[in-house]
């Protein structure tokens, strides 16, 4: 498959990308396919570290909800990103992913996984087609910024070396699992460049919790099929408990408003519900049942079903309001059961977040994804100003992002049409 004629740019062309992530690697396919000379680098010694980890449980690449409800996932509602997601959407990246002979399926959460699940095989197939096309890949290559004649300054086996292309993509991620590239080194770069950078803050994290030293040692178990609700915003899922507070799928989609809750406020209180597929009066009729000399703790396992770390939970729930389930009636039991408040005071440092929010602001680029003050540096990916939950939406807006950047260089290199 060859660029279109009006995406076709001459061969002696070349295109920096600084970045070895899912949006850099797009934004080379496309700038190699329009004919451009490109070299991508990274600093760490192989590529796609953290695509990989994304894969770690299932590559999720995308979500099969139709695209007005999908562009909702990312917030306030920004046109570049906007635009960029409307014009590679995710049926789009599934065809990529097809072209790769990675086809793709639709889980039961309408999560798009590829059939394979992992990262690896798709990367493994993607890097190939990309040394076919030309890429040339240059790594342990640490970007430094500029020097005084605007050349790409990299530092490489402890020696400087510097570049001079036509076009940079900067690519280079957030802040979240440095250790894997994303040390969010370029925000001290471009900051002295005053470009506009939004503080960069976890998202899909955890939180921390004032468990009690007995609730502490369900660390490390899960709380299956559970509803969470904060903000007027429900979700259903999962959570893990931590020694130092909780994490998890469900908290995961609802990190946003909870961080900037405890940004703000120093605190936040979410509610869960242990058993969202039992109405609260269905739950009462359960528990009217006497329960003879049965202990409570027996009753209420044998009674709702709850796993042991539900019970602890629901226990720890009352302990927070001064409050022993052995001295509730039946009705505030139920009511506890359906609304446990779990008081969070921390956010889980950005290191360990899935992701980032924050980033260069949008205000800064063009509609080609260019800084509109410095012609010819293009941003893709984490590093810009968004955040989205897990499912699909992270993947597919670097994708996106890293697309549009493509495109955007390529119409800025090519010469002016004759009138």
């Amino acid at each position: 498959m060859t660029a279109p004629e009006e995406m076709r740019l001459s061969p002696n062309r070349s295109i920096a990308v600084i970045g070895g992530g899912p949006a850099g690697l797009i934004a080379a396919e496309l700038l190699a396919r329009a004919g451009a000379r490109v070299t991508v680098y990274d600093q760490m010694a192989s590529l796609g570290r953290k695509f990989l980890m994304a894969g770690r449980g299932g590559l999720n690449l995308t979500h099969s909800e139709d695209l007005k409800t999908f562009l909702t996932r990312y917030g306030d509602d920004n046109p570049l990103l906007r635009a960029a997601i409307e014009a590679y959407p995710p049926a789009a990246l599934r065809a990529w992913s097809d072209t790769l002979g990675q086809p793709t399926f639709i889980g039961s959460s309408g999560r798009v996984f590829p059939t394979v699940l992992k990262t690896s095989p798709l990367l493994r197939t993607w890097l190939l087609r990309l040394g076919n096309l030309g890429v040339t890949f240059k790594l342990r290559h640490r970007w430094e910024g500029w020097d005084e004649e605007g050349s790409l300054r990299f530092m490489t086996e402890g020696h400087e070396v510097a570049a001079e292309p036509d076009a940079t993509v900067l690519a280079l991620g957030g802040a979240s699992w440095p250790k894997l590239g994303s040390d969010a080194r370029w925000v001290d770069v471009l900051g002295t460049e005053d470009i506009a950078i939004a503080p960069l803050r976890a998202a899909n994290c955890g939180f921390t919790a004032a468990w009690s030293e007995v609730f502490r040692t369900h660390e490390g178990q899960p709380l299956k099929n559970i509803g969470i609700t904060f903000a007027g915003r429900s979700v259903r899922g999962e959570a893990m408990i931590t020694r130092e507070g909780i994490e998890g799928g469900a908290i995961y989609a609802l990190s946003s408003p909870i961080r900037e809750a405890i940004s703000r406020d120093g605190k936040a209180t979410i509610v869960v519900d242990l058993m969202p597929d039992v109405g609260a009066a269905k739950l009462v009729e359960r528990l009217s049942k006497s329960r003879g000399k049965q202990s409570l703790s027996n009753f209420l396992r044998k009674t709702t079903h709850l796993s042991a770390v539900s019970l602890a939970l629901l226990r720890e729930a009352a302990l927070t309001k001064g409050l022993s389930l052995a001295t509730l009636n039946t009705e505030k039991l139920a009511t506890l059961i359906k609304a446990a408040p779990v008081k969070l005071n921390g956010v889980q440092p950005v290191a360990t977040a899935i992701s980032t929010a924050g980033g260069v602001s949008f205000a800064e680029l063009d509609e080609g994804f260019m800084l509109k003050r410095y012609p010819g540096i293009f941003i893709a990916g984490e590093m810009l100003d968004w955040d989205a939950p897990t499912g699909g939406y992270l993947l597919q807006a670097s994708f996106a992002t890293g697309v549009a950047a493509a495109r955007g260089a390529i119409a800025w290199l090519q010469p002016p049409k004759a009138q």
